[in-house]
């Protein structure tokens, strides 16, 4: 039955002089979106995007679409030859088709976009509604103010179009109209979470993977990978960057105090993404933490991590429980990967008390026993680069 969708767009309507610029964006993201499934006619009309879906599924490809950002709904809809009649023909198809599916109320809204037709909108709506309701008898009731569906019914300059449901999309802005960042992305639940939710703003991203190989296993480095990969699915390409920090934390371990590992560490972590992001001209570094949840993550402890990098850190869970991070991590198909028991960098040199109010003068003091550019030179020489797409 249904031959196009109508894609709709959020905060890109309010853009205006550069809204084509989102616009144009959002169909490039459409059309990769869409290329394992076919190569699909994506084009703006009237203010709006349109995918036609020819003989394709349209649920299979409501499903990719509603997952690009910048988009809030997708309508599957008929659109048909200009003609009254037509229009009152497929809207009466359409709502067999819900009545068939168990709607008990109704009602029509229409829209006249060629004004030379010669009744107005609202009298469309009268007229199409009791169209309908002579020819469906008492199958359905019309219920103008708190109707089940609704039947929207357009009158183009050169087509008719009817649809009624719409799928929410994720929302935000197009992949790629707000810069690049770099984010840290360890094998846990957050930082996926993290990188996706800054994407969704419009962010290119890269990522850096931190581990402690051998003392961390190969399998937890493919755990991250297959995070990337789908982190992908919604992101474009993903650059992977590994680095080893197996050096950096016997350097900690043996010139530091013990309760001062973890964040010393994040700090070389944030430094040498900072290092990184500057080569691939990323503008701002992505984690997943959420403030109080471990150690590292009081407030003294970010103030101290902050304090290594010049870059904006995007944190954009700071104020999330962990039960609604997870609820993204379900959404975005990341989490069933994150939970899978693998070892990471910082569980593995983990101190049994580490300290939860680090001062960082305190902190730089201890810093200084390190050949800290040495150590951060060698990290950087040694990263292994992976370029991941789903």
């Amino acid at each position: 039955m249904y031959n196009i969708l109508i894609v709709k767009y959020g905060e890109i309507g309010v853009k205006g002089k550069n809204r084509y610029l989102f616009e144009n964006k959002l169909i490039k993201n459409i059309k990769n979106m869409l290329k394992p499934i076919g190569n699909f006619n994506v084009y703006k009309e009237y203010g709006r995007i349109y995918v036609d879906l020819e003989d394709y599924d349209y649920e299979e490809v409501i499903e990719e679409v509603r997952q690009v950002f910048g988009i809030v709904g997708v309508c599957p809809a008929v659109r048909g030859e200009k003609s009254y009649q037509n229009l009152k023909e497929l809207a009466l198809k359409m709502l067999e088709e819900k009545i068939e599916q168990g709607y008990k109320s109704f009602k029509v809204e229409s829209r006249r976009g060629d004004k030379s037709f010669e009744l107005t909108s609202q009298q469309m709506s009268l007229d199409i509604g009791g169209y309908l309701v002579s020819e469906v008898k008492d199958r359905i009731a019309v219920d103008v103010r708190n109707p089940e569906i609704k039947i929207k019914c357009e009158l183009r300059e050169n087509h008719v179009m009817v649809y009624s449901d719409t799928v929410a999309g994720y929302g935000g802005l197009p992949l790629g109209t707000n810069g690049r960042a770099m984010s840290l992305l360890s094998g846990g639940i957050d930082s996926p979470v993290a990188s996706w939710m800054v994407a969704k703003r419009g962010m290119e991203l890269e990522c850096v993977h931190f581990h402690s190989y051998p003392f961390t296993s190969e399998k937890s480095q493919e755990k991250v990978r297959d995070l990337a990969q789908i982190l992908a699915k919604y992101c474009g390409r993903v650059r992977l960057h590994k680095v080893n920090m197996l050096e950096i934390q016997k350097e900690i371990g043996l010139k530091c105090k013990e309760e001062e590992m973890t964040i010393i560490s994040r700090r070389f972590m944030m430094q040498i993404a900072q290092r990184l992001a500057d080569k691939r001209h990323c503008e701002a570094l992505v984690t997943g933490e959420s403030i109080g949840q471990v150690a590292s993550q009081t407030i003294q402890g970010l103030t101290c991590t902050n304090a290594a990098v010049s870059i904006p850190v995007f944190r954009p869970l700071i104020a999330m429980d962990k039960t609604e991070i997870i609820e993204i991590a379900q959404k975005i198909g990341t989490f069933e990967t994150s939970i899978l028991p693998e070892e990471d960098c910082c569980t593995v040199f983990s101190p049994k008390k580490p300290v939860t109010k680090p001062r960082l003068e305190r902190i730089e003091k201890s810093e200084s026993a390190l050949d800290v550019e040495k150590l951060i030179e060698d990290a950087i020489a040694n990263v292994e680069v992976e370029d991941i797409e789903f």
